[in-house]
């Protein structure tokens, strides 16, 4: 699958993104890099993805959480690279992205073989992530994000919790921000038919602004773009279930389920064989695919 191939055509299916964290930090507790062999680990994970019905891998080598630290460029390319060659090497057919902000990561990893970009700082992190893209040719994930350390509360059981950003109207914007993004991405040559729009559930939102976003997906689709929906096993589902992450699975389920009905193209899941099936029901009742 060569990475520059243009997008799926959205609307007859929900596409399921499963992800790979090597890391050893995850939130959600599933980072690879803890072990013995990380990449045969990786690519085990990544076959019973495909085989219960992945259509994207999202390959990442620095974890997100609230109070992590960040990674070197060459660090990070020493997590992801090995586990993208041994794809490639594989010859699995599945989309692999990359989730990363740093151009330089994402354009060596698009030379050794992935497929798309995932940049959970929607251009603003390194404006250069535009060019790559652009120069690629491949589709390219742009998320909203006002994530501060300051704005964050930690706890132990239920992890991050954003207390707020000052947002105006949320869902204005988070379209304006999003929008923001998208004449960066454009005016660097990026085509429109590259773009996939995240509203970046779980980043500098607090809980109920994370429950109310989900439930206005349709706001954010009425952009134009096909939207990415990540809210799998996140703080907000935490806090309202009272649950710590590896119970969450049910939280993400109505999560995404909501998302799907309002016209969510894409969900980003760590549990996938339940997610898949989830998006299944979904599509044979909004999509009328059953």
């Amino acid at each position: 699958m060569s990475n520059t191939s243009s997008l799926p055509e959205f609307g007859s299916k929900t596409y399921v993104m499963g992800i790979l964290n090597v890391t050893p930090d995850s939130f959600s507790g599933d980072g690879l890099i803890s072990e013995a062999n990380t990449v045969r680990t990786a690519l085990e994970q990544a076959q019973r993805f495909v085989e219960c019905g992945a259509d994207i891998l999202d390959i990442g080598g620095e974890s997100t959480r609230p109070g992590s630290s960040p990674v070197t460029a060459s660090e990070e390319l020493s997590r992801v690279l090995p586990v993208i060659d041994a794809l490639m090497d594989s010859g699995m057919k599945v989309t692999i992205s990359i989730d990363t902000y740093k151009a330089s990561v994402a354009r060596v990893a698009l030379e050794h073989g992935a497929h798309w970009i995932n940049d959970i700082w929607g251009l603003h992190a390194d404006p250069e992530m535009a060019l790559v893209a652009a120069k690629a040719g491949c589709p390219l994930v742009l998320m909203h994000n006002r994530s501060k350390p300051s704005h964050v509360e930690l706890q132990q059981r239920l992890g991050g919790q954003y207390l707020g950003a000052g947002y105006a109207n949320l869902t204005e914007d988070v379209k304006n921000g999003l929008l923001e993004s998208v004449n960066m991405a454009l005016a660097a040559g990026v085509q429109k038919q590259q773009i996939i729009l995240d509203p970046g559930i779980g980043f500098g939102k607090t809980v109920e602004q994370n429950l109310e976003l989900i439930n206005r997906v349709d706001e954010i689709k009425a952009l134009g773009y096909p939207v990415l929906l990540g809210p799998s096993r996140k703080s907000f589902i935490g806090y309202t279930l009272d649950l710590p992450p590896a119970e969450r699975v049910e939280g993400t389920a109505a999560a995404c389920a909501i998302g799907i009905a309002r016209g969510a193209d894409i969900i980003r899941v760590h549990d996938v064989e339940v997610m898949v099936r989830v998006a299944r029901m979904a599509d044979a009742i909004v999509r009328h695919t059953g």
